[in-house]
């Protein structure tokens, strides 16, 4: 089985985008580079340096400055699947507080600050044997990719897994909040969440990570079809209708 030196997986918030990533990072010895973790890491410190989200300029100019860092985990022991520092600071998990959540789409979707960070994480991607998880890597980051992965899930799934995610971690969180922030996003960062035309379409509701890793694991195998196109989207969010 021949391994692309590149693997792109995304998909919309709380599909398992990350949790693909790692594990099969881990099984193909590969870097797991979750790029969403970038845009995080930006909402942080819009939010700690008091700058409107909605600041063209502001976010960007703050995007040119900041030094952001996504390393190995190391030693610690807190089930953090990398480090994340932003000038230095470790910011791991502030990054997933639901403060951050609320602003990073709209902090993220400015031209000139999305440029800051592509141009970042396409330097990092053609180092190569890198498994990078985002919203647009296969589309627009790194459309030559050899093998591009769209992980969907439902709604309520994604819910019910970013509950239980933030629950796990010994926080405090209302369902129905975060499906609504769910949806919220989706609306916000339709403009870069289509598959890219040659993805491998996974919907993974009722399927538990090791059985998603096994279909990538397929398609790696199989390869993928060039003659799929974003129908294939479609028909995996509605099969009965295939």
């Amino acid at each position: 089985m021949s391994v692309p030196s590149v693997i792109t997986i995304d998909g919309p918030a709380g599909a398992g985008k990350s949790t693909l990533g790692e594990l099969l990072a881990q099984q193909l010895g590969y870097l797991f580079f979750d790029t969403g973790v970038m845009y995080r890491a930006l909402a942080w410190a819009v939010l700690r340096n008091a700058i409107d989200p909605e600041d063209d300029e502001g976010v960007a100019a703050l995007a040119r400055n900041l030094d952001i860092q996504v390393l190995p985990r190391g030693d610690a022991t807190d089930g953090r699947p990398y480090t994340v520092l932003v000038d230095g600071v470790d910011v791991t998990w502030e990054v997933r507080h639901p403060d951050v959540e609320r602003i990073v789409s709209i902090a993220a979707r400015h031209p000139a600050a999305r440029a800051i960070m592509r141009e970042r994480q396409r330097a990092i991607g053609c180092q190569g044997r890198v498994v990078m998880v985002g919203r647009d890597i296969g589309s627009i980051v790194m459309p030559d990719a050899p093998l591009k992965i769209y992980l969907d899930a439902s709604i309520d799934e994604r819910a019910r897994r970013r509950t239980y995610e933030i629950q796990r971690r010994g926080g405090s969180v209302d369902l129905e909040r975060i499906r609504n922030d769910i949806i919220r996003r989706d609306n916000l960062d339709r403009h870069v969440s289509m598959p890219a035309p040659d993805a491998c379409v996974i919907f993974s509701d009722g399927l538990s990570p090791e059985q998603v890793v096994a279909l990538v694991l397929a398609c790696i195998k199989d390869g993928v079809d060039d003659s799929q196109d974003t129908s294939a989207y479609e028909r995996a969010k509605n099969p009965d209708s295939a």
